[in-house]
């Protein structure tokens, strides 16, 4: 594969007209050289192999150019024409339409057409309906302008091989388009699955659109940076962006680890839900683990930085869990997102939350207080003065003694974990 990505180009690189345009010239060139090699002992020859032969070294340096100096839109016209030329010359000097040559107009015609950008399709297209017309008008009006061929077998032999011409020619474009059609089609199956979640994208797909969906039991982890201004405010543009694109990429890692679905970043903001799109109810201890990781990770993060002698950002995690509403909002640049007074919950426990710390409240502690050690942190007020009390956890509980409060679980928690052993509610929501 990595030969024909060689001579006709890397579909990561090039796009598929650019291919296509390279695979023709290239075939096309070949082929008219092979062609020269059948036509010697015709009559005629001479004409037959100027032709064959002129056209042919046309056809590969306009592949030359396309292929190496990446110019191919400009070659849209001295392509076609040399097409054309080449097949009004051959029409009149192998016989006529007796030897087939009309045939060559059908993928001639349909090369025109996938190779179009800014050219007129109506101009182009009438070219193609026109120029048999007048052909064919010309050998009926004019027959005497028809080379004929000597003897039948020169007819057979020089039909046989414009035959095998076309059917190679329509296999290699066959082969092309359909390849990077599902080419194209994983590209855009994958950049629907980096915004949506996979069942989400799948009844998008199917349905043409999402019906927003009630989770019962979800838990919604925030996370922003501390200081994210003071510190962003020495750094050049580039250098924050690729801190802050470093930095979400291994949350987003840890996410899909610990099965939450990224709903959003904004600025130094950080959002992610468990238990959606596919429900269970393990998400509250997949969030906590995840958050946990998220510390981790930024300790490792500022130690290293600090040996640098540069400052680095601490976070502010909040973790609540509850009922809320999932689904896609929009039409244009749409989102998967989520509400309900669960999110909004988790937002305030992360503003309002200790930095460096994991906040998390009453609803996820009652979750996880079998596996972690927690510890009060006073309340918070909610609107209606609704009052919740809130924990920061402090690590995992004494049968895990092993295992450092920042670092992920140690083998004998993740095999518990992973086993659904940890939970009494561990079975998934249909």
């Amino acid at each position: 594969m990595k030969w024909i990505y060689f001579f006709l180009g890397d579909p990561r690189k090039h796009s598929l007209e650019h291919r296509l345009f390279n695979t023709v010239s290239l075939v096309t060139a070949m082929l008219n050289f092979v062609v020269v090699l059948g036509v010697v002992r015709l009559e005629n020859s001479l004409v037959l192999v100027a032709l064959n032969f002129g056209s042919g070294i046309l056809m590969f340096a306009m592949y030359y150019l396309s292929r190496v100096k990446s110019i191919y839109f400009s070659l849209y016209w001295p392509f076609h024409l040399t097409i054309l030329f080449y097949l009004s010359a051959m029409w009149l000097y192998s016989g006529g339409s007796l030897g087939g040559n009309h045939y060559y107009l059908i993928p001639a015609f349909v090369i025109a057409l996938f190779l179009i950008r800014n050219q007129n399709v109506f101009v182009v297209s009438s070219i193609y309906v026109l120029l048999p017309v007048t052909l064919y008008l010309v050998e009926f009006f004019h027959h005497e302008w028809v080379t004929s061929y000597g003897t039948d077998s020169d007819l057979y032999l020089d039909a046989g091989g414009k035959f095998i011409f076309i059917q190679i020619l329509i296999g290699i474009m066959v082969f092309i388009l359909r390849r990077n059609l599902n080419v194209e089609r994983k590209k855009s199956e994958t950049l629907l699955l980096n915004i949506l979640p996979e069942p989400i994208a799948v009844e998008l797909k199917k349905e043409g659109r999402v019906i927003p969906r009630l989770y019962e039991f979800t838990s919604v982890l925030f996370c922003d940076m501390a200081g994210f201004t003071k510190i962003a405010e020495k750094m050049n543009a580039e250098e924050l962006v690729y801190e802050l694109d470093t930095i979400f990429r291994e949350f987003d890692r840890l996410c899909k680890e610990y099965r939450l679905e990224k709903i959003k970043s904004i600025g130094d903001s950080y959002m992610a839900v468990g238990g959606i799109p596919n429900q269970n109810r393990t998400n509250a201890v997949d969030s906590v683990l995840c958050g946990l990781s998220f510390q981790s990770y930024m300790a490792e993060q500022k130690q290293v930085q600090s040996l640098r002698g540069r400052d680095f950002w601490e976070i502010r995690l909040g973790i609540h869990s509850g009922p809320l509403v999932a689904g896609v909002v929009g039409t244009d640049k749409f989102v998967y997102d989520v509400w309900g007074d669960t999110v909004k919950t988790a937002s305030r426990l992360e503003s309002s939350g200790v930095v460096g710390e994991l906040n998390i409240s009453f609803q996820v502690y009652e979750e996880v207080k079998s596996y972690f050690d927690c510890e009060p942190r006073g309340s918070l007020s909610l609107k209606g003065g609704t009052n919740i009390p809130l924990y920061l956890v402090k690590g995992f509980l004494p049968e895990f003694a092993d295992v450092q409060s920042s670092k992920i679980p140690n083998d004998l928690f993740k095999r518990l974990y992973e086993s659904g052993a940890l939970f009494t509610h561990n079975e998934e929501i249909e």
